[in-house]
């Protein structure tokens, strides 16, 4: 078993896998063992070339940034040291054995240990892959390049074991499912259901940073539907779980109820999503559920942008969000449903969203939104685009605030938080509307300013 010449010529010709064959180079040269290991071997064996680049090796962490003059050593106590060659960053782990888990959280110590051992802790058999950039030698214990070649998602030993050791690899293994458009191993679909509620454990940090891979991903659209499946939705967002089942107006949705509507809007991202406005159209209908009513004419949900950012604000506070994202995200959902309105809006308004710093992701949402309704329909968006560059052309935007944030603080003595963006954004409103055009200026304004 091998990989191809092409691929390792590739990946070895790119100025990260030059120094990724360097580090092992180093370690080899010590006496020590030294594997590339994981998804960037996947990504190899997918004929792809990895972004990032995992080393295993059998040097322990003083061992490992003895040989480096760049490291972090910040996780050494569990193995893991993080290097610098000629600026880029490898993490180097140590062979490691984790001790047995009572919580589902995380590994509360660590055993230095063997290659075998090391593979054998590993969550899925595709992620236990290594080679050796070297030799070209392959170490695979547990098939994962067959099961690769199946497309074939399988935990490693007792999968219902292996979860309840660490609860995250319910999201992980249905984020690499979706990442290679694969399918399970009967005996992990079972377990993934049967441990589903095991994610509440989880603390919100830990979630966050899994379900925005998952986000940032090539098919979120798969890996959602797979929560669903599973039940580990209903347990990690609950707000979203409770769109399955929620009708629409069936002549403006042929796409099917909230959640297909959702499924349809994540699947329909493009390279230019962010992060926020993924998040933001993740969430952008969660309101609907709490807001849903029928009339004579039709099924409405009245205000539910509004309750549905409400919503948004306590579901990414338990997912322990940075305030500054979790503002910009609630805000996007509170205003997706006003696109409508711009057909006869003054000169003034449009300074106001025009030039307002998060106007183009929410005009992102508002594309996304129509992309996950059938029929979709973008007459409303091009002709807001249209005006919006033509605006922009008559009316170019200054260059920058007049005042920092810290400025901002220091002036009015207040501490960082949603008050000062506020007053920022009113600032440079005021600014493009040519109100203010000097510093001294925008400090009387913000001493006036009432938010």
């Amino acid at each position: 078993m091998a990989l191809s010449k092409e691929i390792i010529d590739r990946t070895l010709g790119t100025p990260h896998g030059e120094q990724g064959y360097r580090v092992c180079e180093v370690l080899l040269d010590a006496g020590f063992q030294a594997w590339w290991v994981g998804g960037c071997v996947r990504d190899m064996f997918l004929e792809e070339i990895p972004d990032d680049i995992d080393i295993a090796t059998s040097a322990h962490p003083d061992q490992i940034s003895a040989l480096f003059e760049k490291f972090d050593d910040t996780a050494a106590a569990l193995g893991a040291i993080v290097v610098s060659l000629q600026g880029h960053t490898f993490e180097i782990t140590t062979y490691r054995k984790e001790h047995e888990l009572s919580n589902g959280r995380f590994p509360e110590s660590v055993k230095f240990t063997d290659r075998e051992h090391d593979a054998s802790r590993r969550d899925i058999t595709i992620n236990a892959l290594y080679w050796n950039p070297i030799s070209s030698e392959i170490f695979d214990p547990y098939e994962g390049e067959k099961d690769l070649s199946e497309k074939l998602v399988r935990i490693i030993g007792d999968p219902n074991i292996r979860l309840q050791h660490d609860a995250l690899r319910l999201l992980r293994v249905i984020r690499f499912r979706s990442l290679i458009e694969g399918q399970y191993h009967p005996d992990t679909f079972k377990a993934l259901h049967e441990n589903a509620k095991l994610i509440s454990v989880l603390s919100g940090e830990r979630r966050l940073r899994e379900i925005e891979k998952i986000l940032l991903g090539p098919h979120p659209e798969i890996a959602f539907e797979d929560l669903w499946e599973t039940d580990v939705i209903e347990h990690l967002l609950p707000e979203l779980h409770a769109c399955k089942g929620v009708a629409q107006p069936s002549k403006a949705h042929n796409e099917g109820d909230v959640w297909d509507h959702t499924m349809q809007v994540i699947g329909s991202f493009t390279d230019d999503h962010g992060a926020d406005t993924r998040w933001a159209a993740l969430l952008h209908d969660i309101g609907k559920p709490v807001t849903f009513s029928i009339d004579s004419e039709r099924i409405k949900f009245n205000e539910h942008a509004t309750r549905g950012g409400e919503i948004a604000k306590t579901v990414l506070g338990s997912l322990q969000f940075p305030a500054s994202r979790r503002d910009k995200i609630c805000w996007l959902i509170e205003h997706h449903m006003m696109m409508g309105t711009f057909g006869s809006i003054d000169e003034s308004r449009k300074h106001h969203w025009y030039y307002h710093p998060w106007f183009i992701e929410l005009l992102q949402v508002f594309w996304l939104d129509i992309a996950g309704t059938t029929p979709s329909v973008f007459d409303l968006y091009e002709s807001i685009i249209k005006d919006y560059n033509a605006f922009l052309d008559a009316n170019p935007r200054p260059q920058k605030s007049l005042l920092s944030g810290d400025e901002v603080m220091v002036e009015l003595g207040i501490q960082p938080g949603e008050k000062v963006g506020n007053i920022l954004r009113a600032l440079y409103e005021a600014q493009n509307k040519k109100e203010i055009s000097t510093k001294k200026e925008a400090l009387e304004f913000i001493g006036k300013i009432d938010i």
